[in-house]
C-alpha cells in the first residue's frame, strides 16, 4: 500500500501554514516530516497530531494510491 500526502500541503497552503509552523506546533519531530515530504509511510500518532492541529481527518490530507500507480 502506498500514500501520498498531496492533500497536506495543499490544506497548509490554504490555511497559510507553513511546514516549519506545522511541526512545531503539533510537536512532530523532523524525521517524520521528512516521512512525509517523501510520501513514506508514518505512524498514526503522527497523524493524529497533525489533525489536532488542523482540525481534520484523514481523508483531507491522505490519499491512497495502488501499488501500480505508485510505481510510475
Amino acid at each position: 500500500m502506498a500514500v501520498t500526502y498531496r492533500k497536506l500541503w495543499i490544506l497548509l497552503d490554504k490555511r497559510n501554514m507553513t511546514v516549519a509552523e506545522l511541526r512545531k506546533v503539533s510537536g512532530i519531530a523532523p524525521n517524520a516530516m521528512t516521512k512525509l515530504r517523501r510520501d513514506e509511510p508514518v505512524m498514526l500518532p503522527v497523524l493524529d497530531k497533525i489533525y489536532a492541529v488542523l482540525k481534520c481527518n484523514y481523508g483531507e490530507i491522505m490519499d491512497y494510491v495502488p501499488e501500480r500507480e505508485a510505481e510510475l
